[in-house]
């Protein structure tokens, strides 16, 4: 009977707790990447008026880079992170902070309480970077990716005053390319997407402009194909071309009321006639 009260009063004990937010919350992000994804999940612990790098966190020691459970991050495709190619799937994120160079670490293992069961044989890539001083304080820790583009990005760790980059790449041009060659054997051609990825990568923008001369063939008023000629025709040093087709843009665009499109080929035009 006794220790049926005693459970009872536990039970009790426990339904009657307060709910309360967690010291470190809890923050997954997700980013595109190149034809994939890259999601990472932490924990973000703050300063609270402590000496952080070299202080709770001491120089040398592997840490969770965070709070509670080790940092995830998962790749949806192949990438290279600081040059190293690491394979699609789940990795652990482990750092060893140190005064004027850290060591970041990919580890296969990756659900785990902070580091006390880290092993460095589960280690998929380690490599080094060099941290950099922060003007302005972050109280709470944040990873953030930034410059993103179709092939790099950089992925930040920041707190207190310390920033430690890390670089990302990947490469799909084979794949978006034979992509392309593919659909464009099919009645619906992607022509504006092909152009665009040709223009933007530096491919074969012959090409890229047959394409266009297509494109225009099905749509005749329409002011993009216009655009995009421009801009090729610009990048390939044909100013004088360039500049008719901005100017035959902007006309189509004032014809259907485009202000957008009035715009962006009056930019080409002025970049053209600024270069003459």
């Amino acid at each position: 009977m006794v220790a049926i009260l005693c459970v009872c009063a536990l039970n009790s004990y426990a339904q009657q707790q307060p709910r309360i937010p967690e010291a470190s919350s809890t923050q997954t992000i997700i980013q595109d990447f190149g034809l994939g994804k890259i999601s990472l999940t932490y924990s973000r612990p703050n300063v609270k008026g402590r000496k952080i790098f070299g202080g709770i966190q001491p120089y040398g020691e592997v840490w969770r880079t965070g709070a509670n459970a080790a940092t995830t991050i998962t790749f949806s495709e192949e990438v290279l992170v600081a040059g190293n190619k690491v394979a699609a799937g789940t990795y652990s994120l482990f750092t060893i902070p140190g005064a004027t160079e850290w060591t970041v670490i990919l580890n296969k293992t990756a659900k785990q309480w902070g580091a006390y069961t880290y092993k460095q044989e589960d280690d998929v890539v380690r490599f080094k970077v060099a941290p950099i001083k922060l003007q302005e304080k972050r109280e709470t820790f944040t990873i953030a990716f930034a410059n993103v583009t179709t092939k790099t990005a950089e992925l930040y760790l920041l707190w207190d005053y310390t920033a430690v980059a890390i670089k990302l790449a990947t490469n799909d041009d084979a794949q978006i390319t034979a992509n392309i060659d593919e659909l464009m054997k099919g009645p619906k051609k992607p022509y504006f997407n092909a152009i665009q990825y040709y223009y933007e990568n530096d491919k074969d923008l012959n090409k890229a402009l047959v394409w266009v001369a297509e494109a225009e063939k099905a749509e005749p008023k329409g002011p993009w194909f216009k655009l995009w000629k421009a801009r090729i025709l610009l990048k390939q040093g044909n100013k004088k071309g360039a500049i008719a087709a901005a100017n035959e843009g902007i006309k189509l665009a004032k014809a259907s009321n485009d202000d957008e499109y009035v715009r962006l080929n009056q930019n080409v035009l002025d970049q053209a006639t600024e270069e003459k």
